[in-house]
């Protein structure tokens, strides 16, 4: 029997995912799992009942290969009523398997072998091997370290004849940053009158605090026109596990999408499509989680800011990035260990998210977690 071992791996430098790797130390370890970003409760009933209906009244084939014409119409509403732009339903509209297909084949989309790609770092860690595998090279520019703003004239130097595409994630995983008005005068100076595309990830969009505003490339006209614009409902409505997410974009680009998006997942569920679709006609369903999750933020940010550790600016996300540099010498990873296996609370390091070493003592946990189960964490934690 031949044996074969000599497979040429497009991702050689890529192994398992960070997220993975501390989940699965938290359930060896019997540790709190504030690492992996999703909830620890329940999404509403309601929306697990219209599921049901949708099922029970026979919507169990395939959906068409965009997705429902009654999920991209209330998407193309919501994102009217909150950026001042229509997106056609028909054909700039598509529904995804989840915000990272969409990222996926977005990159896919429009990078070919050579494109260079502008990211911004710390990163979440699916933009890296989307480029890469499309043959696109990753440009990485950090962030700056103390408020994690984006260093614009860097951005600028950055820029070659070869630049193909800028990526921006905000509201930010995992700093919890998000951007402000001045930067997006900032972007649309810079591609003005270039032929450089964008990929806005907003998956956080509805998770920003302290009344403070999301700055969607869907609000201006300049970016929109050459954007890919990614959200997800895994995080509005607490449904991680359901994968289901969504891309607007002008039609030209659109019409490319959804070329490889039909040979990727053809279409999505049918029936949590129309579950979702009927669900967002209650606006509270979506416009409530900005006072939810501050909640579960300002709480434990109370239960832990006589600990040790530094807190960072939380403007957006469900992370909250903890400086530990008063507390241990070890590297973000060694210490994330340490806490999942010693102290019994499951993190995630930063390291992962940068392409180079990472010298800044940070670690995210989500707050995504029952309030009990986020006492006991700060107590674990508090008590280093």
């Amino acid at each position: 029997m031949t044996e074969f071992t000599n497979i040429n791996s497009k991702l050689p430098q890529i192994g398992t995912s960070i997220f993975a790797t501390m989940s699965k130390m938290a359930n060896d370890y019997n540790a709190i799992n504030l690492s992996q970003g999703f909830p620890d409760f329940n999404c509403s009933d309601d929306l697990i009942e219209l599921v049901n209906h949708f099922m029970k009244k026979g919507f169990n084939q395939y959906a068409p290969m965009p997705g429902t014409i009654e999920l991209r119409y209330e998407i193309s509403k919501k994102v009217k009523r909150d950026y001042g732009k229509l997106y056609n339903p028909d054909t700039e509209i598509t529904i995804t398997a989840g915000a990272t297909q969409a990222l996926f084949t977005a990159f896919s989309t429009i990078i070919n072998p050579g494109d260079e790609v502008i990211i911004f770092e710390p990163a979440y860690d699916s933009y890296l091997p989307a480029i890469k595998l499309n043959g696109g090279i990753p440009i990485s520019i950090s962030l700056n370290q103390n408020d994690f703003s984006i260093p614009w004239k860097e951005v600028e130097r950055a820029i070659t004849e070869r630049t193909k595409c800028i990526v921006i994630n905000s509201p930010h995983n995992p700093t919890g940053s998000i951007l402000q008005e001045s930067d997006i005068k900032q972007l649309e100076k810079i591609v003005k009158d270039k032929n450089i595309f964008l990929i806005s990830d907003e998956v956080y969009e509805h998770i920003v605090y302290d009344n403070q505003k999301h700055f969607s490339f869907a609000s201006s006209v300049e970016l929109s026109k050459r954007a890919f614009v990614i959200s997800s409902f895994g995080k509005i409505f607490h449904t991680t596990g359901w994968k289901i997410g969504y891309c607007c974009a002008p039609e030209f680009l659109m019409k490319e999408l959804r070329k490889i998006h039909q040979f990727v997942v053809f279409a999505v569920n049918t029936p949590i499509q129309l579950a979702v679709s009927e669900f967002m006609n209650n606006e509270s369903n979506i416009y409530s989680l900005n006072n939810f999750y501050q909640n579960k933020r300002d709480l434990f940010r109370s239960l832990i800011k006589d600990s040790k550790f530094i807190l960072r600016d939380c403007d957006g996300t469900y992370f909250q990035l903890l400086d530990y540099s008063n507390i241990s010498d070890k590297n973000d990873f060694e210490f994330s260990e340490y806490l999942t296996k010693e102290v019994g609370v499951a993190v995630i390091p930063l390291s992962p998210f940068h392409t180079s070493n990472n010298s800044q003592k940070l670690i995210r946990v989500c707050f995504a977690k029952q309030d009990s189960v986020l006492e006991i964490a700060a107590n674990k934690l508090r008590n280093l």
